[in-house]
């Protein structure tokens, strides 16, 4: 018998045991927090799951399978030119709207497709950092300053930070760079436009299908697309359809057949569901449903079923975390979202006064815990403007948007798993540190 691991399990035994007994469920701050969770449970289940992170994991499983490992190496691994593995790394984060969460399965993918870990943290941080969406509705709520400062911290960071973290763990990068000099890439199935066409379309699905709603006073350009997001989306989803007929030579009786049962469910939840929030959930659910049938199902290209597998692959991996990470976000930071406000085991008050004033203590109990917390595409935004009426110091709210939307504690569990404790330890500290200087002297400055 392994003395060691039947006592390790006694002692989970025992501590579940004991959370149990002395569970506090008299205390007001107590049963708040477990609102609060459960709250931030729900509403990431119905505003994020479905429209961000389902079409994330099919984009990462596509990169998998059909980006080849050529291509990876090509711009982002260990040998390729700096300029243009971070240039590319930056501009790739720039053109995504998504969150500290979304973004873990495109990483996973490409990383462990070949990239050299400076340009997949690179990468990793721009993703939720520096979409323009966010940079744009920065300067129009919080001003040109905060906007500005924003932009170039977060530019700056993606690349200091993925050249610090490969020249900190330089060994590795060299065994990396020596191994990947003898890799012999096979030749590429399909023309590269292809492949390009292919992920684009699929990208552009996930940026407009959670297009952001504009400030109330916004009559231009941000407003008329958001009006029209979901005939946008439908545009590229039938351009999809396009793409798997005659790319990846998928039956187009097939196809079409699950495009109909889109369109189908789309006019019946239209017509019958009455919360708008839920509507175009269940076309995006017989979408992926549709989609996932067929690939299972091909028998005409083995990539197509491994397309849907790798997909599989990284939800199995990465939900387990984000769920364990969200429920204690929720408990400990409580859950901010749209009008709610509901506190956790930490007081929002304590936050609150924690971050007047522009100390280097005030920024960095900011970034520090901006980083812990979970933010949803676009939304620190509004957070911070209420955090600023409450009177945070304009250095601690640049910090809080420098650290807070690129790191969550979801974030950090499954960043552990790919890159394992020590990388993820400097990856979060460097960022923390990084995001309180830049905030103090944006704060001196302002």
């Amino acid at each position: 018998m392994d003395t060691k691991r039947e006592l390790k399990i006694l002692f989970w035994i025992i501590v579940v045991f004991a959370a149990a007994f002395f569970m506090p469920l008299g205390s007001e701050r107590f049963m708040t927090a477990i609102d609060a969770t459960l709250d931030l449970v729900q509403w990431y289940a119905q505003e994020h799951v479905i429209l961000c992170l389902l079409p994330a994991f099919f984009i990462a499983g596509m990169i998998a399978v059909f980006v080849s490992q050529g291509s990876v190496i090509k711009y982002f691994g260990a040998n390729a030119k700096k300029w243009l593995s971070y240039t590319v790394a930056a501009i790739s984060g720039s053109i995504l709207a998504v969150c500290s969460c979304t973004i873990l399965p495109l990483f996973t993918s490409i990383y462990k497709r070949g990239a050299g870990l400076g340009p997949a943290v690179a990468f990793l941080y721009s993703g939720p950092a520096i979409s323009v969406l966010s940079i744009i509705l920065t300067i129009r709520i919080l001003g040109v300053e905060m906007g500005v400062a924003r932009m170039i911290g977060a530019v700056a960071f993606s690349v200091i930070i993925g050249l610090l973290m490969s020249f900190i763990f330089r060994k590795e990068e060299k065994a990396k760079k020596a191994e990947q000099m003898n890799i012999m890439t096979p030749p590429e199935k399909r023309p590269a436009w292809q492949t390009a066409v292919h992920f684009f379309t699929l990208v552009l699905i996930l940026v407009f299908a959670n297009w952001g709603a504009p400030a109330a006073s916004d009559k231009g350009l941000w407003h008329a697309i958001f009006a029209n997001k979901w005939y946008i989306t439908g545009v590229f989803a039938l351009i999809l359809c396009w793409s798997l007929i005659k790319i990846l030579h998928l039956r187009a009786s097939c196809v079409l057949a699950g495009a109909a049962a889109t369109l189908l469910s789309a006019f019946l939840s239209a017509t019958f569901i009455t919360k708008t929030q839920f509507v175009p959930l269940i076309p995006m659910l017989v979408a992926i449903a549709s989609l996932s049938l067929i690939l299972l199902y091909d028998k005409r290209d083995p990539e197509n079923r491994e397309w849907l597998l790798a997909s599989w692959g990284f939800a199995k991996q990465i939900v387990p975390l984000l769920g364990i990470g969200v429920v204690t976000a929720g408990f400990l930071l409580g859950s901010t979202h749209g009008d709610t406000a509901i506190a956790g085991i930490i007081s929002n008050s304590w936050i609150e006064w924690a971050v007047g004033g522009n100390s280097l203590l005030a920024n960095f109990f900011s970034s520090f815990t901006g980083a812990f917390m979970y933010f949803a595409t676009l939304t620190e935004v509004p957070i911070i403007q209420g955090l600023l009426a409450s009177g945070m110091g304009k250095g601690p709210a640049l910090a809080l948007l420098l650290a807070g939307p690129s790191l969550s504690l979801p974030n950090m569990l499954v960043i552990r798993g790919v890159l394992g404790t020590k990388k993820t330890i400097v990856y979060v500290a460097l960022v923390i540190a990084m995001a309180t200087i830049s905030g103090y002297i944006f704060g001196n400055l302002f």
